[in-house]
């Protein structure tokens, strides 16, 4: 296996278990996304770059957006209080 392989590995199972280990939804999703990237780095070191492509764009743009956006819904949801 090449060194560049091995490390881009090692960095996606940190990644992972940072996500894990995370606790508050927003801090989460921020490390998701670096573990997003580098599962990009990790498919380019890999030669798959349609791959990287498409993890880029879920894991880097879509995601979040979409996490950031349920959040503060809900949170808005809270604060307007119970709908009767």
């Amino acid at each position: 296996m090449v060194p560049l392989q091995l490390i881009a590995i090692l960095f996606v199972a940190l990644g992972a278990v940072g996500v894990v280990a995370a606790r508050d939804l927003v801090r989460q999703a921020i490390v998701f996304s670096l573990y997003g990237f580098g599962l990009v780095i990790l498919f380019l070191v890999f030669q798959a770059p349609d791959v990287a492509l498409s993890a880029l764009v879920v894991s880097g743009i879509a995601y979040p957006l979409v996490l950031v956006g349920a959040i503060a819904r809900v949170r808005g949801l809270e604060k307007r209080g119970p709908q009767e």
